[in-house]
């Protein structure tokens, strides 16, 4: 049990926008709502997550990442298919409208995955050389008194 609980502790420590987010969905929860709301409310759950995780994540490395916000689009596109779905009055162009515009979110996403500058894919001749080349390059520092040194 205690080994459980340290296991809980330590996500919880490096995710903290988990925690956050959890305790706004379970203040929402509490105040006590239909499945068909809690399905929604479930789905902004998820938005919120996204959100808490991206203002994180530009809070720690002050860079804002194009697939947190894409994300945080499709889901929240998703949301409104659900609820427009599940309504009487169904206006089936929107949904379908709803439906294109994810469609074309994800294919946003899958490019800015596969062009992403923090992401450099190598050949395995191109990462020999690479590699190569690291091990024969010498770095040269010079002393206080300006002589060169290895």
């Amino acid at each position: 049990m205690n080994k459980a609980i340290k296991k809980i502790k330590k996500y919880f420590s490096t995710n903290f926008e988990v925690l956050a987010a959890t305790l706004i969905f379970l203040i929402i929860i509490a105040m006590g709502v239909e499945f068909y709301k809690a399905i929604i409310l479930m789905l902004e759950f998820i938005v919120i997550m996204e959100i808490v995780k991206m203002v994180s994540d530009f809070i720690k490395k002050e860079t804002l990442r194009l697939r947190f916000v894409i994300d945080i689009f499709i889901i929240f596109l998703i949301r409104d298919v659900i609820i427009l779905s599940t309504d009487k009055n169904r206006d089936y162009f929107d949904i379908v409208f709803l439906l294109f515009v994810i469609s074309i979110f994800f294919i946003f996403r899958i490019l800015a995955i596969k062009f992403s500058p923090g992401v450099i894919s190598l050949s395995k001749k191109k990462r020999s050389k690479h590699d190569a080349n690291k091990v024969s390059k010498k770095v040269l520092s010079t002393n206080d008194d300006g002589r060169e040194q290895s």
